[in-house]
């Protein structure tokens, strides 16, 4: 139950679209306040598809306790091969600014 003082947070600032250009602010520094989990996915990929709305789903349950930034490999190849994604889906867990946990493939 919510406190007077706390309010919910928004599935907009919990859930984003990173971009090459945004992941240091999106990701790296948002890391430092809230762990922020990074789905790697694409149009294409079928376990994709069943992956992403369950990690979404989960991010919003948590309210605010964890965020989630979604990057589209075909779209942000920079960012995806700094992080040597081979295969999507790949998930990782950032904290303080650093990867923390990963997995490959929709479990």
């Amino acid at each position: 139950m919510l406190g007077i003082s706390e309010k919910p947070t928004p599935a907009a600032d919990l859930i984003k679209e990173g971009t090459d250009a945004t992941f240091m602010k999106d990701v790296i520094e948002a890391s430092r306040e809230v762990p922020v989990i990074v789905d790697f996915w694409a149009t294409w990929c079928g376990p994709c598809k069943t992956l992403g709305p369950m990690l979404e789903k989960a991010v919003a349950e948590a309210r605010g306790k964890v965020r989630m930034v979604k990057v589209d490999v075909d779209r942000n190849q920079m960012i995806a091969g700094q992080l040597r994604i081979q295969s999507i889906p790949t998930v990782y867990a950032f904290w303080q600014g650093q990867p923390v946990d990963g997995f490959q493939g929709a479990v």
